[in-house]
């Protein structure tokens, strides 16, 4: 059962990775400064990374058995 409410967050967040992957080959070959190229390319890099750790924390979320994030507050 606790499968099943894992499969929305990990298809969401295959999905954002794949949109933000085709901007960063977006920026890899746009013509700008280096610096910007940088700058393109972090940004999405840091948001694959953020989506990642969200994900982790919901999968641990859901395997604990709290899936009500106000209880917390």
């Amino acid at each position: 059962m606790k499968v099943k409410k894992m499969i929305a967050p990990i298809v969401i967040t295959i999905l954002l990775i794949i949109y933000l992957s085709l901007f960063i080959w977006g920026w890899s070959y746009i013509n700008a400064p280096f610096w910007v190229k940088v700058i393109g390319i972090i940004i999405p890099v840091f948001l694959i990374g953020t989506s990642i750790f969200v994900l982790v924390e919901r999968i641990k979320e859901i395997r604990s058995g709290d899936e009500d994030d106000i209880s917390k507050y």
